[in-house]
């Protein structure tokens, strides 16, 4: 019996993928669990493995396409076997590709964090597209935005595996009739290839309405990586609907860098070498700790209000930001969580991560530091309750307890603070708590 292969959510959070390389060719034998492309999703390279055995018949898709979740893009049959009612190609039933991750979600997501976040993803993301591209969506539907199509079509679309609504009508006031299915079928992959890019088109349509009239200047066209969309999709999620305050405190950061220098002269020899930024995930873990609602996510009906401590460090990579998470990092040590930040950070950038490995935080650091930024704001990255945007160490003078002026190493930090979920007087006493840790690093070991 044929395989359909479905364009899958190799991403808790992917609604699409490109094909970046199709491992196998038409007519090539594959057997189940044999890679059969690399797909670009929202966060990674991912494999696309197969999930049945024969020969590779038919692929519906060419390298650099881009094909929503849950599109066949491929079948997989044996070498005589007729596969002509199947090759019109196009979405199908979904639930083969919704089905697939699940077994790739850890089971501390499952309990906690990332369960919370796919089940948030389709509704977040079902308000922006349907804001986005009204008009496409009215010129192919009637009133009440239902399809016009005969009964006759929906069951022959159905039978093909089309969407009616992707299907152009030739009938009374464009109604889909059963000329237009047959000739969609007839035309084989590009249906599924119009299907897959349709709503990427309806996004992109208003948008370059939008923009093109605000200037003359001339530009060159950027072509957008799954995580760039996906960065953009959450973060308009946030920034909007999320009633977002800000808390920033300085910090004297002399202590906890006496602290990393011993550490670092102590462990030298194995090879450990810790940033500034270790220390923070670390004093921030214990902090959570201590302030529950702050390593929270509000989700509409309750406050989640997590057991675990799952860091999220946000980390530059070309095409946008991805947020490794350190586990139960309030029970490591902070060579442990310098190790793990390093290993992460680097597969990260090699876009190598697992999608267990970027996914489940339940509060995240976002650092810039390094870049010489002395304090900015981050954006909350839902479900979580809270950021902490941490900024440059540099010298300052300030007033001691004495009245004399001295210069100190300080460092400013703001907390992103969802008001839903977390009251000022809740993030100042955090950011108090966090401010002991750090200028008293002694606090964490004992």
């Amino acid at each position: 019996m044929a395989t359909k292969v479905y364009m899958e959510a190799l991403s808790p959070t992917m609604e699409e993928g490109r094909l970046v390389t199709w491992l196998k060719a038409e007519g090539d034998e594959v057997k189940e669990g044999d890679v059969l492309a690399e797909v670009e999703t929202d966060k990674a390279t991912m494999e696309l493995a197969a999930r049945g055995s024969g020969v590779l018949r038919k692929r519906f898709i060419n390298e650099g396409d881009t094909a929503n979740v849950g599109v066949m893009i491929a079948i997989v049959a044996k070498a005589d076997e007729d596969i002509s009612a199947l090759e019109g190609g196009g979405t199908s039933a979904p639930a083969p590709a919704a089905e697939a991750p699940k077994a790739e979600v850890p089971k501390a997501e499952t309990a906690a964090p990332a369960a919370e976040a796919p089940k948030a993803e389709p509704a977040q993301a079902a308000a922006p597209a349907a804001a986005a591209a009204p008009a496409p969506a009215e010129a192919a539907q009637g009133e009440g935005g239902r399809v016009k199509a005969s009964p006759l079509a929906r069951r022959l679309a159905a039978e093909a595996g089309l969407q009616v609504g992707a299907v152009q009508g030739t009938g009374p006031g464009g109604r889909v009739i059963r000329r237009d299915i047959q000739d969609a079928v007839a035309r084989g992959g590009q249906q599924a290839e119009a299907q897959a890019s349709a709503p990427a088109q309806a996004a992109a349509q208003p948008a370059a309405a939008a923009v093109a009239p605000t200037t003359d200047a001339r530009f060159r066209e950027h072509p957008i990586s799954q995580m760039r969309k996906a960065i953009a999709r959450r973060l308009a999620q946030s920034i909007g609907p999320v009633p977002t305050f800000y808390l920033t405190v300085e910090v004297d950061m002399g202590e906890a860098m006496a602290l990393r220098g011993r550490i670092n002269e102590r462990f030298a020899k194995e090879g450990i070498k810790t940033s500034p930024n270790d220390l923070v995930i670390k004093a921030v873990s214990m902090a959570l700790r201590r302030h529950p609602f702050v390593n929270a996510a509000w989700t509409g009906d309750s406050i989640h209000l997590y057991e675990q401590v799952h860091i999220g460090v946000a980390v530059a990579i070309e095409e946008g930001l991805i947020t490794p998470v350190i586990r139960d990092a309030d029970r490591k040590g902070v060579g442990e969580i310098s190790a793990e930040v390093k290993e992460l950070a680097g597969r990260a950038r090699e876009k190598k991560l697992k999608p267990e490995e970027f996914t489940g935080s339940t509060f995240s650091i976002s650092n810039l530091g390094m870049f010489g930024i002395e304090e900015f704001t981050a954006i909350i990255n839902p479900p979580e309750a809270a950021i902490l945007a941490v900024g440059a160490i540099g010298p300052k003078v300030v007033v001691d307890d004495s009245g004399e002026m001295v210069v100190r190493q300080r460092m400013r930090m703001t907390l992103s603070c969802d008001h839903r979920v977390i009251d000022g007087a809740t993030g100042a006493a955090f950011l108090q708590t966090l401010k002991q840790y750090l200028e008293e690093p002694m606090m964490m070991v004992a």
